[in-house]
């Protein structure tokens, strides 16, 4: 958080499958230095500690293990925390978060009525629902809270970009702002 002062805006900042890395714990610090409340979760903790992965499958096997549900409890027992205990302004409460965490931008969007703003960088939209992920961002579009910017690239072939666009589309046509 700023060096001074109360009040702040929140952040919420959602990680990768990789866990809190020193880029996550920057992006708080970059956050804080721009006059923001910025904390980032770590929400893998009770199915592992996905940065002591020895490659991608294995961090991927600890963030696949995550339910949705406790992630949004989670999440919002962060923002609860950040605007109780640490000071923050509940009045100014985002999320950001980058790709599995651009996910759980998007999901929290459409969970908790309190944000006024998000920022999903390249997380999936779409997807094989499962008992612990039942629905995808793309299913929720009719919640979504706050406004969103999702940050996406044309040759990223990770995230395919006919779901971006369907998210898009749909997002519009719902009178949602994208």
């Amino acid at each position: 958080k700023p060096a001074s002062g109360s009040g702040h805006p929140v952040v919420v900042v959602c990680q990768e499958i990789f866990g809190i890395h020193e880029y996550i714990k920057d992006t708080c610090r970059r956050l804080a230095k721009a006059g923001y409340l910025a904390v980032a979760p770590d929400y893998y903790f009770r199915q592992g500690d996905p940065s002591k992965a020895a490659d991608v499958q294995g961090a991927l096997a600890v963030a696949n293990k995550k339910p949705d549900a406790e992630l949004l409890a989670d999440l919002d027992a962060t923002a609860r925390w950040a605007t109780t205990t640490d000071g923050g302004n509940a009045q100014k409460l985002g999320v950001t978060g980058f790709c599995r965490g651009g996910r759980a931008t998007w999901m929290f969007n459409s969970h908790n009525a309190g944000l006024k703003a998000a920022v999903a960088w390249y997380g999936p939209v779409a997807g094989q629902a499962n008992e612990l992920t039942p629905k995808f961002p793309i299913d929720l579009v009719a919640s979504m809270k706050a406004p969103i910017l999702g940050l996406y690239g044309a040759a990223d072939t990770g995230i395919p970009n006919e779901t971006v666009q369907r998210m898009e589309a749909a997002m519009k046509a719902a009178g949602k702002t994208v």
